[in-house]
């Protein structure tokens, strides 16, 4: 029973309490690169939800395998296998988010958030364990990049997921579609957001 609580409180840290985005301020490359929409910001945290749960998967499998001294390249190389086959997959199914989201599918590799977790969890807990941060952390990064998407289509374009709300001729702040919204759409959300949750928790 307390560990079925601990796990609950663990999925739940990832999405709310140590949100990777709004409380952690991770993965901030893809977080300001692709969210000119919230289809985009949907598409990178599956992307990357995918990859953190496989790889969690994987790290806790071997774990006892990886020699201390090449433990982060061995990390990198699991890490890089899943991304190839999110790079392959969204290029053969999905053409037009694989062209929106571009550069920054390979660069999930990288991503501090993926290697950070498989460091700091994956690799001294077990699989079931693994798998549930992995989707709280991956379920929390998806979160906060559609709703910071959604919140820049909207403003800037007047659409959310493509699906146009205003006629062509109202007036949208099209700013926040561009490079600099990013970073004022993401101050003001995780403002909210932390104030939101924190009041929550008081």
């Amino acid at each position: 029973m307390a560990e079925q609580i601990n796990q609950k409180e663990n999925f739940l840290k990832g999405i709310i309490k140590d949100n990777p985005v709004f409380v952690m301020l991770l993965g901030m490359c893809p977080t300001l690169g692709v969210t000119s929409s919230a289809f985009n910001g949907l598409g990178m945290g599956i992307a990357t939800l995918f990859v953190l749960v496989m790889s969690n998967i994987v790290v806790s499998l071997i774990k006892s395998q990886i020699p201390s001294k090449v433990r982060i390249p061995a990390f990198i190389i699991i890490i890089a296998s899943f991304v190839t086959i999110v790079e392959m997959v969204l290029e053969a199914y999905i053409p037009f988010l694989f062209e929106q989201l571009g550069i920054f599918i390979p660069l999930i590799v990288v991503n501090c958030l993926i290697l950070g977790r498989a460091e700091a969890f994956a690799s001294k807990n077990n699989t079931i364990s693994s798998i549930i941060d992995g989707l709280g952390m991956g379920l929390g990064f998806t979160l906060a990049l559609t709703i910071l998407g959604a919140t820049r289509e909207i403003l800037g374009n007047g659409s959310i997921f493509d699906f146009k709300f205003l006629s062509d001729n109202a007036s949208t702040l099209i700013l926040f579609i561009l490079p600099p919204g990013a970073f004022i759409a993401l101050a003001y959300l995780t403002v909210l957001f932390n104030k939101t949750t924190s009041s929550k928790t008081n």
